[in-house]
């Protein structure tokens, strides 16, 4: 039976219940808002919209970085070789996040009242910046949670003469980490000077450190699922990081098109946030490379289901969504409308929420000592809350274009109630997706939370399939034909070709509000181009999952060679 081996990995199961429970809530409040969309009326006075809003946001932070912070204590000591330094402390950092959950809950409801807790010149309850609303009290808990999962890894990490390339990105991330988030420990009056350093702390993390994070993690979870060579994976993390900060730092400038700085970050935001694509392109085809080269079925498929989902969410939400809104002339229209949601969705849940997901999926099983477990509800969750998230991208896509229309190029008044007609049907769509993404999570909050508890079933170990791919060896096995046939890298690469394809023709289509005949009043071209465009790409995404775990299903059962991983591999006991 598989064990863990170094007994401070449980340490991380704590910080992964976390991420459920508050992933869970941070669902029920995004199905409220879709509803409060469809009646503005909907908990008026009690529960507002910008409040429902804040708690939506923040919480969606704190439990993507708790799936983080249990996913880097249950890898560390696999990298390091031996027990997580300062146990101590790592309990504490996890009551102090425990702490910061409640305060940051319970101090947003204060906005409807007007109070921030002002002292010192610093609002120490909450501050109203998106993404950063926490007040003072709660941020200088949070460095020092960081600085403590900082020292945490660092010690833990073996002398840097052994590091390798997912060492550094680790150890780079965990201390940007901490040093990007002074950032946000100050107020500041004026609002051009104020968004400057939001954005140093909102985009540094999500497009730079939170990448780096994820592309270490992401690496090293296929060097333990598929005993990927190590010295592979750590070539894709260099040049992953590399050309993340290479396109991310300078990329920055996209937030600075609109909040009066100067003219000249048009040029250079637009063109350094055209090169961002390029690092998840590259993660994108090396998960390809790692999960194929060889062909044992799936050890375990719900983590594997959620690893791709991030890698291929990532390349659609964050990049090509990411990429059709960053020149300045599509980002005049799209900002501040439903366009932008589209994109965050698909990228923030999709590239970190899912990772940590996949992250759980792993350990869990692990280090409650099951041999075997069933995978078919994590199979359903994993379906439920990609289609769901995919359809909530949709009606957020076409519901923004219509509103940038009727809104930005009409005039019309958002207050008056004439923007409401022209966006009902899709106002009305996001809660029927996000019903179906709510199920989903349900599932996967209770899979993990009761996993080892529940009575296993006959199918607690799925029998590997009985099928062989071309590259297979002379075995008697007749090689599978069809959707699940082998997937080759050409096909994979006309798989990325059409995504990118749709990609353009949405880009084109936020350009077209800039042509006279579209300002005069005809919406054809903008509604043509992006009713091709949004379905036209998250079909295609939803049939190449489909196509990839298709093809992994079918994989031959052939004898195991012996692991490239060796040194990282989980103990193995009788």
């Amino acid at each position: 039976m598989i064990q863990i081996q170094y007994q401070t990995q449980r340490l991380s199961m704590r910080f992964f219940m976390l991420m459920l429970v508050l992933f869970f809530v941070q669902v029920v409040f995004g199905l409220l808002l879709s509803l409060q969309h469809v009646d503005p009326a909907l908990l008026a006075g009690k529960l507002n919209f910008n409040v429902a809003r804040t708690e939506h946001l923040n919480l969606g932070i704190l439990w993507i970085l708790s799936g983080f912070i249990g996913t880097i204590l249950f890898v560390g000591p696999l990298l390091s070789k031996r027990e997580l330094a300062a146990p101590g402390l790592i309990k504490f950092l996890f009551y102090a996040l425990l702490a910061v959950v409640i305060w940051n809950v319970a101090t947003q409801f204060l906005a409807r009242f007007g109070i921030a807790g002002w002292w010192l010149g610093q609002p120490w309850f909450h501050e109203g910046l998106e993404y950063l609303e926490a007040g003072r009290a709660a941020d200088v808990v949070i460095l020092i949670g960081f600085s403590i999962l900082t020292y945490v890894v660092l010690k833990t990490f073996p002398p840097r003469k052994e590091w390798n390339e997912i060492h550094w990105g680790l150890a780079l991330g965990v201390i940007a980490l901490t040093l990007v988030w002074i950032f946000g420990l100050f107020f500041i009056e004026r609002q051009d000077v104020s968004e400057y350093f939001r954005w140093y702390v909102v985009h540094y993390w999500v497009e730079g450190v939170w990448e780096v994070i994820h592309i270490s993690l992401v690496g090293f979870l296929l060097v333990l699922m598929f005993d990927a060579k190590v010295k592979s994976v750590g070539y894709a993390v260099f040049w992953g990081i590399s050309l993340v900060w290479l396109s991310g730092l300078i990329g920055n400038a996209h937030h600075y098109f609109w909040i009066g700085t100067p003219e000249f970050w048009q040029f250079w935001g637009s063109l350094f946030s055209a090169l961002e694509p390029l690092p998840l392109i590259f993660c994108f085809w090396h998960i390809y490379l790692d999960a194929h080269h060889d062909r044992r079925p799936l050890k375990n498929a719900p983590a594997f289901y959620f690893i791709l989902g991030s890698v291929v969410l990532e390349q659609v939400g964050a990049g090509i969504l990411g990429f059709t809104m960053t020149f300045a002339l599509t980002n005049v229209w799209s900002h501040g409308t439903w366009v932008t949601p589209s994109h965050a969705h698909l990228a923030l849940f999709g590239t970190f929420g899912m990772l940590g997901i996949a992250s759980a999926y792993y350990a869990v099983p692990l280090m409650r000592n099951l041999q075997g477990y069933d995978e078919r509800l994590g199979r359903l969750a994993f379906w439920l809350v990609f289609v769901g998230m995919l359809g909530m991208s949709f009606a957020f896509a076409l519901g923004g274009t219509m509103q940038v229309f009727a809104y930005r190029t009409l005039g019309l008044d958002w207050f008056g109630g004439d923007i409401y007609p022209a966006m009902g049907f899709f106002k009305a769509l996001v809660p029927v997706f996000g019903t179906v993404f709510l199920v989903g999570t349900g599932l996967i909050v209770y899979d993990l939370i009761t996993l080892g508890h529940r009575v296993p079933s006959e199918a607690a170990t799925p029998a590997a399939a009985s099928y062989a791919d071309p590259h297979a060896p002379a075995n008697g096995v007749q090689a599978v034909t069809g959707w699940s046939r082998y997937l080759t890298g050409y096909e994979t690469g006309l798989w990325l070709l059409g995504m990118w394809f749709f990609g353009a023709v949405i880009t084109f289509g936020l350009l077209s509000f800039n042509l006279a005949s579209v300002q005069a009043g005809n919406p054809t071209l903008p509604y043509l181009l992006a009713s091709i465009g949004y379905p036209g790409l998250l079909l295609v995404t939803l049939l190449f999952v489909w196509r990839f775990l298709a093809s992994m299903g079918a994989r031959a059962q052939e004898p195991a060679p012996a692991a490239d991983a060796g040194a990282y591999a989980l103990g193995q006991t009788a």
